[in-house]
């Protein structure tokens, strides 16, 4: 094995180990590292920036979740206070 070649298998193993700190970044690595390899032996530089635009991409669909959620619960929180508001205090 090369020098290269074990630096990408630990790098993925470190990357994994992670977990969630790194959401994303694992899957982006992989994709970005067989186009770089296709595209002209640049694998390792594929990987780097597919792990990069693979954790921005989850970052910004757990901000979206985190969004619709906050918007989902004002509106029950809303809808409430309307069926609470109706009723009368006898």
């Amino acid at each position: 094995m090369n020098t290269k070649f074990k630096l990408a298998v630990v790098s993925t193993a470190l990357m994994l180990a992670a977990g969630s700190a790194n959401a994303g970044c694992a899957k982006g690595a992989v994709a970005g590292g067989v186009v770089g390899h296709v595209a002209g032996k640049h694998g390792i530089a594929g990987a780097a920036i597919g792990c990069a635009i693979g954790h921005h991409s989850a970052k910004k669909k757990e901000k979206q979740q985190q969004q619709q959620a906050a918007a989902a619960a004002a509106a029950q929180n809303n809808a409430a206070q309307a069926n609470n508001a109706g009723k009368t205090r006898k």
